[in-house]
Parts: structure tokens; sequence; C-alpha cells
């Protein structure tokens, strides 16, 4: 069996590794499109702030890994895939024959629609060549603007206070991490950086970034000019797909798959952000731009591709933010659903912030700021679906009390299972 797998990401190499383990014989290619060995995205603000080398960055640390496990890594970039031909071709003419294709190309920066994005001084930071380019510029003093206030700008802006720079955040909606939390939550977070120092501008847009001798002057909509040495966009990403365009394969803003990571092509699977799945809380068909995620649709689409078979439940969204110190997360609805219930414990004092989201009896989604302890406990209720009962009572009255709850809840189906014995 020949497995080639587009894409040296978390999934890519996951999914090299489980196909190994399971086919000891099977050709194995893993292609990537960087020079450097397959490295974690999510590792590059640890890099930037120097608590990590790039060595730090590696999804496996051992010299000679892929070689060892017998997989072929590759660089390159591919341009089509032809399924009827079992067929895909690099940027540099060369064909590669498959029985079985993995597409794990993960997703690309969108940069905002305004002029001044090509200039010298702005960069996303999404590669390693960019952290590299980011780090010699980013120096103690050194002015930034950074435009996008989501999940990877604001993972980003801890590396870039932690190096010294004078940062200046501009986010277009009113809060932020708006795809993450409420207005509350997410105001919560602003008023934290502001106390660090960190000038946060929120309901503001950028309107263009002019070069002015040696620095930068990003212009805002209000007509206020920013001088800055740096900008960074973090304004969105893009899955990486064009490439399929004209295969044949079903393309909905991603690779639409089943629940065993498989295409509209039965021998054509995809995994991480460029996979469209079904959403756990849902059901309906959206991409799920999480490591995690990612590492298990790898494994999933590993064991088919084998010949076994398996499926994924669908995918719980979650994100879990450090921002200096501060630590929130977000977990399956957290937004809420039309007729349900909510209850909220809000200490802007003391930085403290849970909501939770509900649907008759059922917690189906949640979001916190500044609370850690058993945080997960709300994951594992939201993603086993439980049937709360007249806990949920317990909850709407004292939403901190979901540790309590979940105990009870596991102690109720732990008993119903051993009636049905």
């Amino acid at each position: 069996m020949r497995h080639l797998i587009i894409g040296a990401g978390p999934a890519g190499v996951i999914a090299a590794e489980t196909l190994r383990k399971i086919e000891p014989e099977a050709s194995i290619t893993l292609i990537g499109d960087e020079p450097e060995p397959p490295y974690s995205r999510m590792a590059i603000p640890y890099l930037l702030n120097g608590q990590i080398d790039e060595a730090g960055t590696y999804l496996r640390k051992t010299e000679g890994h892929y070689e060892t496990l017998g997989i072929e890594l590759r660089q390159g970039r591919v341009t089509t895939v032809d399924p009827a031909a079992h067929t895909a071709t690099l940027e540099s003419g060369d064909t590669l024959n498959y029985d079985r294709l993995l597409v794990a190309t993960g997703s690309r920066p969108v940069a905002p629609p305004i002029d001044g994005m090509d200039l010298p001084g702005v960069h996303p930071c999404w590669t390693m060549a960019h952290a590299r380019e980011i780090s010699t510029r980013a120096q103690p003093g050194s002015r930034v603007v950074l435009m996008g206030a989501g999940f990877i700008g604001s993972i980003i802006l801890e590396s870039l206070v932690r190096q010294g720079a004078e940062l200046t955040v501009v986010e277009m909606e009113d809060r932020m991490v708006p795809r993450m939390m409420n207005s509350t939550a997410g105001g919560m977070l602003k008023s934290w950086c502001q106390d660090k120092g960190v000038v946060v501008l929120t309901s503001t847009r950028v309107k263009a970034v002019t070069e002015a001798g040696k620095e930068l002057e990003v212009q805002l909509e209000s007509g206020e000019v920013i001088k800055a040495d740096l900008g960074i966009t973090a304004t969105g990403v893009r899955a990486n797909c064009e490439f399929l365009q004209d295969s044949g394969i079903e393309l909905d803003g991603g690779v639409r798959v089943n629940t065993r990571m498989q295409s509209s092509d039965t021998h054509v699977f995809a995994a991480g952000d460029v996979a469209v799945s079904p959403d756990l809380s849902t059901g309906e068909y959206s991409a799920h731009a999480i490591q995690p995620a990612a590492a298990d649709h790898g494994r999933v689409a590993a064991i088919n591709m084998s010949g076994r078979v398996t499926c994924q439940r669908g995918t719980l969204h979650m994100n879990v933010l450090d921002t200096m110190g501060l630590i929130s997360s977000s977990f399956g609805q957290w937004m809420g659903v039309d007729g349900g219930q909510s209850a909220e414990l809000c200490d802007d004092a003391k930085y403290r912030y849970l909501n939770l989201q509900f649907q008759d009896d059922q917690l189906v989604g949640a979001s916190s700021v500044g609370i850690t302890e058993n945080i997960g406990v709300l994951r594992g209720l939201i993603q086993s679906r439980v049937r709360l009962g007249k806990q949920v009572n317990q909850l709407l009255d004292d939403p901190t009390r979901f540790m309590q709850v979940y105990i009870g809840s596991t102690q109720t189906i732990d008993a119903a299972a051993r009636l049905s014995l």
C-alpha cells in the first residue's frame, strides 16, 4: 500500500506514525512545504519570547525519527491532485503515485484587504520564517502594532510583551477574542491587558499602513495615526485547498469529510485545519482549527486509510488561552442556544468570570476567565451530553458548583449501569 500525506503538521505526522504502527511494510511519504523539520505553529510564541529554541518547536525531537520509522520526508509544494490517476504533482514537476491520500495542508493567514500589507515591516506570525523576522524587529522598546485580537493574536501578544515591546492591539470587534468570549469576558481580557501596559483599541479598524522613512505609520479609520517599527497581522486564516479546486473532490471552505475523515473520493482523506467535519455539539459541518482536533483527525484518518474502520464522534469547539497569566477558556456552544438557559458569575475586580449555557437539562456550552480548577470537567459534561436532571437548578443558582454536579451525575450513570447488568 502506498500512502501519501500532504502536510507535515501535527495531523500529518500523527497519521504517518499511526499508519506505520498498523502497516509495517507500507510505503509512507510525508510532504511538507517548509524547509524545517515538522514543527508546531502553536510553539512559535514560545520561540519568540525565548522560552524555547527552534528545535523546541519540532514535533519530534529525536534525530532521525522519520527515517527510523521508514517514513520518507520530502520538501515540496503540491500543485494538483488527480484522483482518477491516483497522482499528486509537485511544483517541481515531480509526480507521486498513491493508493491512499491524506490532505493535511492546514491553513494560512489571511491579510486584511488594506494598503500596506506587503510592506517589509508588516508580517503575519505563522511560519518559522515569520518568527525569525519578527524576532529581529521586535526588540525591547520597539513599537509594535498587532492587528487582530482573536485567539492567535492574543497568543502572540504575550510573546511581544515579554520581549519588552511597546504594544498596541487593534481589533475591529467590540472585544478581544470575539469568537471565543462574549462582551463581558472579552472586555475583562481587555482590562487585564491594559493593566499590564498594553494599549488595546476595540471597535477600531486599520485603514492603511504606510512607510515614513524607517518607521511605519498605521492609519486608523478614526483618523488617528500610530507610529510603529513593526506591524503584525492576526486577522484570520483560510484552509489550504486551492490545489484541489479542479480535482472533483467536494470542497466547502475546506475538504468536506465524513466521520471516517474520508472525502467525497473514497481514496482521499483529510485532517486538521483543512478538514470540514461534523461539529460534536451541532452536527453542522465546520473547520476545527485546534491542535488536539488535528491530532485526533490524523489518527482516525490513518486507521481508515489502512483499511480498518473507526469513526470520529465529532469535534468539540474549544479554546484555552493564557493571556499574560490570565487563563480563559470556552467549550461547545458558549454563545448559547435558542430557548436555552444560562448561569453567570462575574467578578471584575478579581478577573473571574464563568458562564454556563444549557439546553433543557444538558450543559451545551461554557466560558470562563480566571477560573482554572477542574475546568476540564465542563468540557467533559458538554462532550458526554450527560443529562443533569434537577441538578441543572443547582448550576443555575450557583454555576461554580459544576464539580459537585459532575460527581453526582457520574454516580447516577454508574448506578444505572450496574442496575442494567
